[in-house]
Formats: C-alpha cells, sequence, structure tokens
C-alpha cells in the first residue's frame, strides 16, 4: 500500500513519485503496489477538471481543462511501460469523447491490464464529483498472475466502499466478490475527520467477514487547500482482522502478507487514540503543505498574549520551524500589560522571531480624520474595529514587503458567530483553527504544553477572560462554555432549535446563537480557508445563502 503525498496538478512530479514507489515496492518484494485515489492528478483537481454540462458542445471546452486531462492519461500509459515484475494499481483521470471517469489503471508487465471506473459519486460535504465524472455502470475483477497463479482483483475507488453508509442502491464490493474477486484494493483521498480511522475499520471489517475476502483500503496523505488526509492506509484479511495499517499524517510505504485463502500472515496492532494529538497533527501538516505546495516558507502571525493566537504560534512553529515565524505585537491604548507580556514570553518560550509595532498614532490619525463625520455620536463599533483593520492593514504590509504569509487566528465558534472583524483580524492567507471551536483551542493548547513538557504557552493565557481589549473593561460576551458545544451541535451535527433545547440549552442562548451565525454568513465568504479537520468546517462544505430569512 503506497501511501503518497501528491500535488494536485503536479503531473510530472506526482508521476515520479508514482514511479519511486513502484520501485521501493520491487525492492520489499511485495507482488502488488496499490497507490490512492487520482493519484496523478492529485485530489480534488475541481474545476481544473472541465464540468459535465460544457464538455458538449465542443465550442464551450476550455483548452486547458481538456490538455489536463489528456496529460494525465498519457502520463498513466507512459508510466505503464516501466511497470515490471509487478502489478500496480494506479488512480487517474480517464475520459472517451463525451465523459471523464474517476479511474483505476490495473498495470502489469508493461501493459494496463484494465482500466476501471468508479461508481458511486459522492455529492455531499466537500465531495461534488457528480458535477465532473460519469458513474460506472459495471466493475468486473482483473485477472492478474502472481508467482505463476492466476488471481482474480477486484478494484474499487473510495465512495464504492461506503455503499451501506450512505444508502446507494448499488453495492460495488459486493457485486466484485460475486464475479469472483478474490481480494478488493481499494484506491482513497478520505479526508481526515475525528475518529475517522474507526468507522473505516468497522466498514472494512464487516465486508471482508461477509464476503471472507481481503480489502486493502489505501490513502492518501497530505494538505490540498482546507483538507487534510490522513493516510493511515488500512488491510484486513478475509476473516476481518486487521493486518495493515499506515503511518498517519506521514508518507508510508505498507507492506502486508496473505495467503492464498486470504488469510494475513501478521495481525497489526491499532495504534492508540488521542483525540488532540490526532487534531494537533493535522493541523501541523495542513499549514506545513499548504506552505509547501503554494510556494512560502515563512508565517506572519499577529500576537495578541490570547489563546487563540498562541496555539496558532505553535502549530505554525511545528509546521515551518521557528526560524520561518514571527509574532507581531500591535499594542494599543487599551492592550493590557499581562497581554503584551504574555506574547513576549510565548515568543521567548518558542524562539520565534517578534516584532512590537504599536498602532496608536495610527489609531489616532483615523480618529482626527474621522471627528467631523462623526460628530454627535458616541464611540461604538466603528472605532472598536478600525483596530484589528490597523492591524491587519500592518500584517499585510509586512507580507508584501517580506514575503511572509500571515496567518488568521480566529477559532470556529467566532466564525460562526460573526465574533470576528472582516478586513481586520480575518486578514490572512490561511486560517488555521477555523475549524477548531473555542473549547478544544484549550484543550489543544494544554495537549501542546504536556506534550512539550513544559509551559510554552503561558499559564495565563489559559485562565484569563478572553477580550479582544478593543476598549475599557471589554470581555468577549459569551460563556464559551454553554456557545462552543452549542455551536458544534449546530454547525456539525445540524440540529434543529428544537433538538437544542431538548439537549438542555437556556433557549434565549439558543435563539441568539441562531441569529448570529445566520448574520455572519457573509464575513465567512470573504475569510481566508480553512483546515478542514472535523465533519462540517466553513469552506468548501459548507454552502448556506447570504441572504436567508428561514427561520424554525
Amino acid at each position: 500500500m503506497a501511501q503518497v503525498n501528491p500535488t494536485v496538478g503536479d503531473l510530472d512530479g506526482n508521476a515520479k513519485q508514482v514511479s519511486e514507489y513502484v520501485e521501493s515496492a520491487i525492492v520489499a518484494k511485495a507482488d502488488i503496489v496499490i497507490f490512492p485515489e487520482m493519484v496523478i492528478t492529485g485530489y480534488p483537481p475541481l474545476d481544473m477538471l472541465p464540468p459535465r454540462e460544457v464538455r458538449p458542445p465542443a465550442g464551450n471546452r476550455r483548452p486547458e481543462q481538456e490538455r489536463f486531462v489528456r496529460l494525465n492519461k498519457q502520463y498513466v500509459t507512459d508510466l505503464a511501460k516501466k511497470v515490471q515484475n509487478i502489478t500496480a494499481v494506479v488512480g487517474f483521470v480517464d475520459y472517451d469523447d463525451r465523459n471523464l471517469f474517476n479511474a483505476a489503471a490495473v498495470i502489469d508487465n508493461g501493459t494496463i491490464r484494465a482500466i476501471v471506473h468508479k461508481t458511486l459519486l459522492p455529492t455531499y460535504d466537500v465531495f461534488d464529483e457528480q458535477r465532473y465524472f460519469t458513474p460506472a455502470l459495471i466493475n468486473n475483477p482483473t485477472a492478474i498472475e502472481i508467482q505463476g497463479s492466476k488471481i482474480s482483483l477486484g478494484t474499487s475507488i473510495c465512495e464504492d466502499l461506503w455503499d451501506e453508509e450512505v444508502g446507494y442502491g448499488v453495492h460495488v464490493v459486493d457485486a466484485l466478490a460475486e464475479h469472483g474477486a478474490q481480494l478488493i484494493a481499494n484506491l482513497n483521498a478520505s479526508p481526515f475527520h475525528d475518529k475517522i480511522r474507526e468507522t473505516r475499520l468497522q466498514i472494512l471489517t464487516r465486508k471482508a467477514k461477509r464476503r471472507g475476502i481481503p480489502i486493502f483500503y489505501v490513502n492518501q496523505v497530505g494538505g490540498q487547500d482546507e483538507l487534510v488526509f490522513d493516510g493511515q492506509s488500512l488491510a484486513v484479511d478475509s476473516t476481518g482482522r486487521l493486518i495493515g495499517i499506515g503511518k498517519q499524517f506521514e508518507e508510508d510505504l505498507v507492506v502486508v502478507d496473505i495467503d492464498a485463502q486470504g488469510n494475513g500472515l501478521r495481525e497489526a496492532p491499532a495504534p492508540a487514540y488521542n483525540r488532540e494529538e490526532e487534531m494537533f497533527n493535522a493541523l501541523v501538516l495542513g499549514v506545513r503543505d499548504y506552505f509547501r505546495k503554494t510556494g512560502f516558507s515563512r508565517a506572519l502571525i499577529g500576537l495578541s498574549g490570547g489563546i487563540d493566537s498562541s496555539l496558532v504560534a505553535v502549530i505554525a512553529t511545528a509546521a515551518l520551524g521557528k526560524e520561518n515565524v514571527t509574532g507581531v505585537s500591535m499594542p494599543s491604548r487599551y492592550s493590557s500589560d499581562h497581554s503584551k507580556d504574555d506574547a513576549a514570553e510565548l515568543a521567548r518560550n518558542l524562539g520565534i522571531g517578534y516584532l512590537t509595532i504599536t498602532i496608536e498614532p495610527i489609531f489616532q490619525a483615523y480618529e482626527q480624520q474621522l471627528k467631523s463625520r462623526f460628530q454627535g455620536r458616541p464611540p461604538d463599533l466603528a472605532e472598536e474595529n478600525l483596530q484589528p483593520r490597523i492591524r491587519g492593514t500592518i500584517l499585510m504590509a509586512l507580507s508584501n514587503k517580506f514575503g511572509d504569509l500571515v496567518l488568521a487566528t480566529g477559532n470556529k465558534t467566532e466564525l460562526a458567530l460573526g465574533y470576528a472583524t472582516l478586513y481586520g483580524d480575518m486578514s490572512g492567507g490561511l486560517e488555521v483553527i477555523g475549524d477548531v471551536s473555542k473549547m478544544e483551542v484549550y484543550a489543544l493548547a494544554r495537549y501542546y504544553n504536556r506534550r512539550m513538557g513544559k509551559s510554552i504557552i503561558p499559564e495565563k493565557c489559559f485562565t484569563k477572560i478572553p477580550s479582544a481589549e478593543l476598549r475599557p473593561d471589554q470581555f468577549d460576551p459569551f460563556d464559551y462554555a454553554v456557545v462552543s458545544p452549542l455551536v458544534d451541535e449546530i454547525i456539525e451535527n445540524r440540529l434543529s432549535k428544537q433538538e437544542l433545547l431538548q439537549k438542555g440549552f437556556p433557549e434565549e442562548i439558543v435563539e441568539d446563537t441562531l441569529r448570529r451565525i445566520r448574520g455572519a454568513e457573509y464575513k465567512r465568504r470573504q475569510a481566508a480557508p480553512v483546515i478542514k479537520i472535523t465533519k462540517k468546517a466553513f469552506g468548501l462544505g459548507w454552502k448556506m445563502p447570504i441572504v436567508n430569512r428561514f427561520r424554525e
């Protein structure tokens, strides 16, 4: 199982990576090597592929999309000529005169023995495959030869395994087994979220036991835009026993042995589950690959001395190295001494770069310039929001001058409630913890300090009352112990008002939270990409209208 980290659009680099892993598999004396879904193009390529509705007529086609598709298949054809002494199963995009297919090539002895098309095309959350692909109408096993014996290989692709969970009427693995498949190769590009490994393993175990055949689930690893793919490729034998598992959040070549009856020769113990460790490592990989694949190397972070920016700083440092991270303190007349001190202490503890740029002269200039326009009106949100917008402008100016990427520091609870300033603290090229609730921010920060064996994040960051410090005696207007899990129930589990009340949330807080979530959609449309680590994140998989008058 070749658990690799492809890059969308890097056809040459991805094909070379496949070739290198084929050679490594041969050295490891493997008979079959399986790669992830669409490994040649990278996943998901989105509108680098021509959507189905614009392919015919030909006059509507975009030449660069068509060329991308043709080249991806040519790389598979060229790759096949080099594959000797092993069977390779490689994901790519296939096509005919009218259709595109999410496909896998079964390659053996310099020849493409078969091309298998994906049957079940997901169109939920971050997936939109029906926009591009045509489903397979039939999928039969492929006869290959291993050590002088004929083997019937069943090939399925990602969603083809989730037939019962999503409620499809077609059962691809069952059909392959009924047609004589002796083992199943399942190619995946399955994003990470909490406890996803447990769900995958349950599906594999159930299907392998029912059909009495081993299943090899090969998953992509790495970050792609806001998605994080965790790897953790899985192999179960004909009894449903776990016999192989890939590393989490790392590339891996997992060698698994089975006998002629499909029984694994060795059992593979599943690693212990640690929620905070998995979430933290997912965010680190998401940041690292976002920078690596977009060509950035250095990060800028506005350090307020609060828990959110502190967590972003430690994630960035773990992902990029302390020499590539700079924290910027931008105090105003309202900034407390403890906030300034905590920001400086964090920077020292991490060993990152640290700048202090006061915003007070700029703030005063704004106040003076707007004085006549604001005459007769008391200070309010307008003056408060000037401050984060000045800070955002400073960060973006530093970014422009030195080529560093600004990391936004808002959490999921704040993004949901709209408790963030557009063009201010929302400024940046990546929203690192935008899928981490406020309470999980504290949990991840505590985990990091335990992991390091000392308080890298100062203890006062955990104990102080959250405050934006934009006016005297200002504190966040939420009880996060109540509102943070409430937001998670609304966003991730899509619970209704009545269901929330039945779970014990106060009605006044429920109504206020629902109102705030609806009213903040226009802000989220303009937010930086959010690294997705839960079942439902803002971004690619969140499609809500800005104008929405529906009320429960």
